[in-house]
């Protein structure tokens, strides 16, 4: 196994900016489906796959075709392989044609009216495209302040629920997700009417919970049939931020420790894949509600994504404050949005996040076993806590300020160890040397110390004197 990671590992260093390869349709391996062990996910003929996530709520809403394929377009050329929308975010909705999602209530027997850009042919259209784009769709059914504001009860949501899955049960490119920013235990019922309705039709697709920040769905929902994966809201306050409605595996002084969640969710049994669906965004102010606070930037994002996934989320979804609500030219936007919708998707964070990707398909990251054994004496706390994970021969250590921190080498076998650091905004990977020690320290010398001089550490075992060499 290291000589594949090694080899892979070799084209990195001599082609490091070699882009993503043309578009991959997932799905022409079966299924997406969970994979055996419960933690992360594949497809039905065994082939992996990492999810990483967009959010793109308003997508249905406010972009008009020509501008959803530019979004999708772009969204799969920085790495997206799963953008999360608000199928509807009022009853009725309108999207960008104007046109209606509940033209008679709850009665969808006449939506597919001839010659017009209609509210379900333009979310079609959105679906279709995506596909041809290699990405799925994270359809959020109803957003849950509509459900707590009574705007669907448990008849509609039979009705609602059978009219979605009819429609869109053939398409490959679907994951439910029921909720929507609010709790389990709020309005349950139409929760879980909606959810088993969608299954009782549509067999095929995966199916998960959008909780209120600082929850997670294993709060109500982990032994339903219906959750196939977890998925927790990190939400977007910092550590002295606190408004009392987390949960208790998120007390105010560990507000940011996404980790946290993922360690609850892989403590459940059985075992479920789990996600971060909503982290802290980029652009958006420190808070979520008062513009005058500092904004999440792209370092804070990464922080946020490889936190969990090196704690063992199957994948993560990241997102941008104008990207979500797909601000156009208005002057400011919700929550101080000052960016158009394309100007985010050049922000930096948006784009460094296909390097997480890159990096957990270079290694067989169906392996990866959260590990903080790896790390040497006593770890530290909030940001200068590095996150680790190994595989068979593999090791995989996350600092976010850039501190020497001392690892276990012999956490994987191999009398020989290779270092590597690699640059989470840029994909590019250095040596960092060749161990034949039980520990060493590391520090990356190309940076200082500090919050959001980020790096991975790169470990890899070789019991031959012909591995790649640091270069």
């Amino acid at each position: 196994m290291s000589r594949i990671i090694n080899f892979i590992l070799l084209l990195s260093i001599l082609f490091p900016a070699i882009k993503a390869n043309a578009v991959d349709l997932p799905w022409a391996h079966g299924a997406l489906t969970v994979a055996p062990g419960g933690r992360c996910f594949c497809h039905v003929d065994g082939t992996p796959f990492f999810w990483m996530g967009d959010t793109g709520w308003l997508l249905p809403e406010r972009l008009d075709r020509e501008e959803a394929v530019e979004y999708l377009s772009g969204a799969s050329a920085a790495g997206f392989n799963v953008v999360q929308i608000q199928v509807i975010n009022d009853v009725p909705a309108r999207n960008a044609y104007g046109e209606l999602s509940h033209p008679d209530g709850y009665d969808f027997s006449d939506v597919d009216r001839a010659g017009v850009n209609g509210y379900w042919q333009h979310m079609d259209y959105i679906v279709d495209k995506a596909a041809e784009h290699g990405i799925y769709i994270g359809m959020v059914c109803i957003w849950g302040g509509l459900v707590k504001g009574g705007k669907m009860d448990v008849a509609q949501a039979q009705a609602y629920g059978s009219f979605l899955a009819d429609r869109y049960k053939d398409r490959p490119n679907i994951i439910w997700i029921i909720g929507g920013d609010i709790r389990g235990d709020v309005k349950t019922d139409v929760w879980v009417t909606l959810a088993e309705t969608i299954k009782s039709i549509d067999k095929s697709h995966l199916m998960s919970f959008h909780p209120f920040g600082r929850t997670s769905s294993i709060d109500w929902f982990h032994d339903a049939k219906w959750l196939d994966f977890n998925m927790f809201q990190s939400g977007h306050r910092r550590y002295d931020q606190t408004r009392g409605d987390g949960d208790d595996k998120a007390q105010a002084s560990q507000a940011e420790d996404n980790w946290r969640y993922v360690e609850a969710a892989r403590a459940m049994c059985p075992a479920k894949p789990v996600i971060d669906a909503e982290p802290s965004y980029e652009e958006i102010p420190q808070g979520l509600h008062d513009p005058t606070e500092p904004w999440w930037k792209a370092h804070d994002v990464r922080r946020y994504a490889y936190w969990s996934v090196f704690s063992g989320a199957a994948g993560h979804t990241y997102g941008h404050s104008s990207v979500m609500q797909m601000k156009k030219d208005e002057p400011v936007g919700a929550y101080g949005a000052l960016k158009t919708w394309r100007e985010g998707m050049r922000d930096p964070g948006y784009n460094q996040m296909k390097y997480l990707r890159r990096l957990m398909e270079m290694v067989p990251f169906q392996e990866l076993v959260p590990d903080q054994t790896i790390i040497a004496g006593n770890n530290g706390e909030r940001y200068d806590r590095v996150v680790a994970a190994r595989g068979c021969d593999w090791m995989l250590l996350y600092t976010y300020t850039n501190s020497p921190f001392t690892v276990n080498l012999d956490k994987i076998g191999g009398d020989k160890k290779w270092a590597w650091w690699y640059d989470v905004t840029s994909g590019k990977i250095e040596p960092a040397g060749e161990y034949c020690t039980p520990h060493a320290t590391f520090r990356y010398d190309g940076a200082p110390e500090g919050a959001g001089n980020d790096r991975v550490l790169l470990v890899t075992a070789t019991d031959s004197p012909d591995g790649i060499a640091p270069r």
